[in-house]
């Protein structure tokens, strides 16, 4: 809305309003509509063919190449942000990596049916959750070591070799996942006879036990949690460790106990550090949790077209995560902040748009009113 004001003696001409800063000049899309066509695109995971016959049922033409044209502006005005998001991911104590496909078809020396991938990275410091999703033609050794090149500090991985080299890296301390070792003690449980108890199930159990460890002191502080691993963890751990030596040499290498046993072997003093600290986390379920999102957003928009494409959509998958990482309702933030941040001419102006600097946009709780 721009006023418009006449000089009642037609002395003057009549002049207008200056327009506001708007996130895409020159561009038909305002900050609420680029902030509803993220918000259904990225958090609702609605492809943007559908979302462009939503606007032709209400009369309004765009073509879905001009979605995408919109998106991929958006995240270039959302970039500022994310790099302070990004800054903010670093200073925690650890952190979580993982990585998923993406099918870009339109990528340079790559067939359109090759995979690429979306790394995340989640962790930053107390209070304020960090997640950051970070687009690559490969999964190399090369990926996480650009992408933490300056981070010191404990990482979660899986036991994927393509970490190995990040973990050379002086000041880094690999944490492995004990959630994904197991998995691969239940799957050879899965394959023995029905009905009888074997192994595997010894494993499973001595797993349980430390995950019970974890369980019964999740809202205790750091050094109740870290007396309690200690205590109760370490021994666990000494006895998961007999069992492993005794079992391993009967066990033939490539039946899928044997894997799982190789597996554990393989990643015993990483899977062991979390007793370390009482904060360290115990398993790499809190990225496999936030990467959920993209993957089932995959299932619907099924590939990038071009790499500009699959940029952008880390840009907002990150800035979009975070938000809700932080328990900030994502539409109305994202509003606010593609209203606000193309007037931004300091750091100070972007800082304040972070989601744990906005405080009155909390994500209600739908569940309130419900029957109990």
């Amino acid at each position: 809305m721009r006023k418009r004001y006449g000089c009642p003696g037609s002395v003057h001409a009549p002049v207008t309003a200056a327009l506001p800063p708007q996130p895409l000049p020159k561009s038909n899309a305002s900050a609420d509509l680029l902030a509803m066509l993220l918000v259904v695109k990225f958090i609702d995971g609605l492809p943007l063919a559908r979302f462009e016959y939503v606007l032709g049922r209400h009369g309004v033409t765009v073509p879905r190449q001009t979605l995408a044209r919109w998106v991929i502006g958006a995240a270039g005005v959302l970039q500022p942000l994310l790099n302070l998001m990004r800054d903010a991911l670093l200073e925690g104590a650890f952190l979580h990596v993982d990585e998923t496909v993406v099918q870009v078809l339109k990528e340079l020396g790559k067939a359109p049916t090759s995979n690429s991938y979306m790394w995340v990275q989640t962790g930053g410091p107390p209070g304020r959750p960090v997640v950051v999703f970070d687009y690559d033609a490969s999964c190399g050794g090369q990926v996480p070591v650009r992408l933490l090149h300056d981070y010191r500090g404990y990482v979660m991985t899986d036991g994927y070799s393509g970490y190995n080299e990040l973990m050379r890296t002086d000041g880094i301390e690999q944490l492995v996942c004990w959630a994904h070792v197991r998995r691969r003690f239940v799957d050879a449980v899965k394959v023995q006879p029905k009905g009888k108890r074997g192994l595997a199930d010894e494993a499973v159990a001595m797993i349980g036990k430390l995950y019970g460890v974890e369980r019964d002191h999740k809202d205790a502080d750091e050094a109740t949690r870290l007396l309690a691993r200690q205590t109760h963890g370490v021994p666990t751990l000494a006895a998961l460790r007999t069992w492993l030596d005794k079992t391993l040499p009967g066990v033939t290498p490539k039946s899928a106990l044997g894997t799982a046993l190789s597996y554990l072997r393989d990643c015993w003093p990483r899977l062991t550090r979390y007793t370390e600290r009482g904060d360290l986390p115990i398993d790499n379920n809190r990225a496999e949790n936030t990467i959920r999102p993209f993957v089932v957003g995959r299932k619907a928009w099924l590939f990038s077209d071009t790499v500009a494409g699959a940029n952008a959509s880390a840009v907002i998958y990150s800035v979009l995560e975070t938000a809700k990482a932080n328990g900030v309702e994502p539409y109305t933030w994202l509003r606010r902040v593609l209203r606000d941040l193309p007037s931004a001419t300091t750091v100070e102006d972007v800082e304040a748009l972070l989601p744990w600097n906005v405080k009155d946009l909390h994500t209600p709780d739908l569940t309130s009113d419900l029957p109990n």
